[in-house]
Parts: C-alpha cells; sequence; structure tokens
C-alpha cells in the first residue's frame, strides 16, 4: 500500500501538472493587481483604474468558447498539448507587448492587451483542466489537484509580489519583459510532457461539441444533485473568508498582525493543505476525504466563534487562521479532484469550464450580503451560522455512489485502448 502512494505521487506526471499549473497562474496578476500598481504609479485615474476589473470577465465565460478546444486538434502535439502550447506562445507576445506602451499616455491600449491576456490566459486554464483530468488517473487526481493549485499560487507570487520586487528596482516596461520570459517553463513544459494514454475521440462536429456535453451531463441520474452539492459544498467555507479580513481588524489586532498571520501563516498553512490532501486522498479515496474535509472546514470556521468570545488573543488568532487555511486547502484538492472525476473525456473542456464557472457563484454571490448578516448577527453568531450553512452540502453527499457510478460510465465515452 505504502509503495503504492509513492508511486502515485511520485511520477512525471505530477511534475508537468506542476508546471503546468505555474504556467497558468503567472498571467493573471499581470492584468489585476500589478497592473494596478504600474497605473497607479503612472498616476492613472483611480475611477479608470477600478474599470480595468472589467478585463477579468474571460475567466467567468471561458466555458462560452471551451467547445471549440475540444473539437479542434492543432496539427501537433495532440487536442491539449497542442492547444496548450498555442496559448502559450501567444501569451508570451501578448504580455511582451506591454514594453512598448504606457499607461498613462495609452490606456485604450492598455485595456486592449490586458483582455488580449486575460482571454488567452483563461483559454489556457480550460485545456490545462481538461488535460489533467485525462493525463491522470482516478487515483491520482486528488493529488494531481493539489499540486495543479499550489502550481497556480507559485505563478501568481512569481507575477504579483516577485513583480513588485522588480518594479523598485527597474522600469515596469522590462517587468513584463522578463514576466513573459518567464512563460518559457511552461513551453518547455508542454513540449516534454506526456500524451494521455488511450486515444480520446474528439466531438466530430461544432454542434456536437456545443450540444453533448449539456445532453451527456444531464442525462445522468442524480445531474441536479452534483450542481446543489458544487454550490453548497464550499458554501460556509466561502462565507467565512469573506469576512475574516474586517473581523481581524474590527477584534482590536493592527494590519502588521493581520499581514504576518493571514498572509504568511495563512498561505503556507493554504498549501501545506492542499499537500496533505492530496496524499490523505491518495490513501483514502475520495468519498471519504470529502467528508472529512468538508467537517474539518466547518468546525475551522466554528473556531472563529471562539476567537469572537474570547477576544483578540493573538496566539489563538494563529491557531485558528492556520486551521482554518489548512482545512481550507485540503477542500479545495478534494473539490477539484471531484469536478474533474465527472468529466466525459470526449468533452472535458467544456464540462470542467462550466463546472469550475459554477463553482465560483457562492464566491460571487452568495458572499456579497455577509457583510450585512455580521452587521445584524454579530460575530459570533455569524460564524456559528457559516459552520452551520456546510451541514447541506454535506448531506448531498450521501448521495455520492449514485453520482460516480454514473460518470465513470460516462467518463469513458469515446476513448480507445490505444496509446497516443
Amino acid at each position: 500500500m505504502q509503495g503504492s502512494i509513492v508511486k502515485t505521487i511520485l511520477n512525471w506526471r505530477m511534475l508537468v501538472i506542476f508546471f503546468l499549473g505555474v504556467s497558468s497562474g503567472i498571467p493573471l496578476l499581470i492584468t489585476g493587481s500589478t497592473l494596478q500598481a504600474w497605473m497607479t504609479d503612472e498616476k492613472v485615474d483611480l475611477a479608470v483604474i477600478g474599470m480595468f476589473s472589467l478585463v477579468g470577465l474571460p475567466y467567468t465565460v471561458k466555458f462560452l468558447w471551451a467547445p471549440a478546444l475540444d473539437r479542434y486538434v492543432p496539427p501537433f502535439l495532440g487536442r491539449r498539448r497542442g492547444w496548450i502550447f498555442i496559448f502559450q506562445i501567444l501569451l508570451m507576445f501578448a504580455i511582451g507587448a506591454f514594453y512598448y506602451v504606457k499607461p498613462a499616455e495609452s490606456p485604450w491600449a492598455i485595456a486592449f492587451l490586458a483582455l488580449v491576456v486575460s482571454f488567452l490566459s483563461a483559454s489556457q486554464d480550460v485545456v490545462v483542466d481538461a488535460y489533467r483530468r485525462e493525463l491522470l488517473r482516478d487515483e491520482e487526481l486528488g493529488f494531481g489537484s493539489s499540486l495543479a493549485v499550489n502550481g497556480y499560487r507559485l505563478g501568481m507570487l512569481i507575477s504579483g509580489a516577485f513583480a513588485l520586487f522588480l518594479a523598485d528596482r527597474i522600469p515596469w516596461n522590462y517587468v513584463y519583459l522578463l514576466m513573459a520570459a518567464t512563460l518559457f517553463l511552461g513551453m518547455i513544459t508542454t513540449l516534454l510532457a506526456p500524451n494521455p494514454a488511450g486515444l480520446i475521440v474528439p466531438p466530430q462536429s461544432l454542434r456536437e461539441a456545443v450540444i453533448e456535453p449539456f445532453t451527456d451531463y444531464f442525462s445522468r441520474r442524480g445531474a441536479f444533485e452534483i450542481l446543489a452539492f458544487i454550490l453548497l459544498y464550499k458554501i460556509g467555507d466561502v462565507m467565512a473568508a469573506n469576512m475574516t479580513t474586517p473581523f481581524i481588524l474590527k477584534m482590536g489586532f493592527t494590519k502588521t498582525e493581520l499581514a504576518v498571520v493571514a498572509k504568511t501563516f495563512g498561505i503556507l498553512a493554504t498549501i501545506g493543505g492542499s499537500l496533505v490532501g492530496g496524499v490523505i486522498l491518495v490513501k483514502l479515496g475520495l468519498y471519504k476525504s470529502l467528508w472529512i474535509f468538508g467537517i474539518l472546514q466547518a468546525i475551522s470556521t466554528l473556531a472563529f466563534s471562539a476567537l469572537a468570545s474570547m477576544g483578540a488573543q493573538y496566539s489563538i488568532l494563529v491557531s485558528t487562521i492556520t486551521f482554518e487555511n489548512l482545512t481550507s486547502g485540503m477542500g479545495v484538492s478534494a473539490f477539484t479532484a471531484f469536478m474533474a472525476s465527472l468529466c466525459n473525456k470526449k468533452f472535458t473542456a467544456t464540462q470542467y469550464a462550466l463546472l469550475s464557472s459554477l463553482m465560483g457563484i457562492p464566491r460571487v454571490i452568495v458572499a456579497s450580503p455577509t457583510g450585512y448578516l455580521a452587521e445584524y448577527m454579530g460575530w459570533f453568531n455569524f460564524f456559528v451560522f457559516c459552520s452551520v450553512a456546510a451541514i447541506p452540502g454535506l448531506v448531498f453527499l450521501i448521495r455520492y455512489h449514485a453520482w460516480q457510478k454514473e460518470s465513470n460510465v460516462s467518463s469513458q465515452q469515446g476513448e480507445l485502448p490505444v496509446e497516443l
């Protein structure tokens, strides 16, 4: 058993998944907080800077063009690696093009380039997610998902903190040129990466690529139950996380303490949680892990209520934040692995893009009234409420085996036992 776990974790495919995660994470902040910092340095109007949040729209509607990435196969490197390599090349040139513009002089040119980078980055994410599902065996999805998430975070660190560090020393134009060069790592990874075992027959028409992913999914028993589970599994965790920063400050902690605990201990705990969660997934399987991580998420949310009742004690804050981020990292690993396991390999790009977009709904919509709830209920009762909100998602897990039986049959459709 121990040898099997080590073999699952330590293999070339996992390293590929990690570095492709880095490649996916790099472009995100290039059009986000890093670009905002550059525009602020250039004295761009704050109203214009605020409007630039709209360039992130492609990340939320990426499922609209995902069917084309399922349907069409590039003439080199295969259906997934070919598209990944194309988007990496285009991203390198698009990010490098920032070298030739200045935000204060050409805000519309910057906006256009930012929108192009967002579109290409979202497209790369779609294909990388599909490739991960097709490359890894079911028992590898949990640890592979944790590596992908941590690779993504490392990519964001490169284009976020590291880019800001460079900007204090060299002109912004050169910073963006260096950020473009970092994509060479992902390109080399793509060239050396293996193709998935088994020839997966792509959709034979664009209509088939658009319509069949939906009919395939909704023809399954429990399709709507699964959607409800995806919406509810992390809802309590998301609601609590949305109010963590104002809660900590209103408790009387300083911004320095917030930075040290939430942004240092928290990040390290999240990374550690996703890695530990990946190993547990390999050992216990997806079903048991979803139960364990879901319960731990609810308990960690409840820990904030204890902090609210005890007052501003620094040691309690450290342990609470660490525990919450640790369990959140575990939950994300299991959750992404679960969504990947649902996908029919013939339509992986489209179905995963749809499910991941649905996963983001609680973060955007359900979390929006949390400030009103906290103000009305008080901090103690608010976090108790968030903890209780995790129960409906766990109840749906009772139906897990019925869902997975249907998904296993569907995910193999269109697959032939031929080595590429």
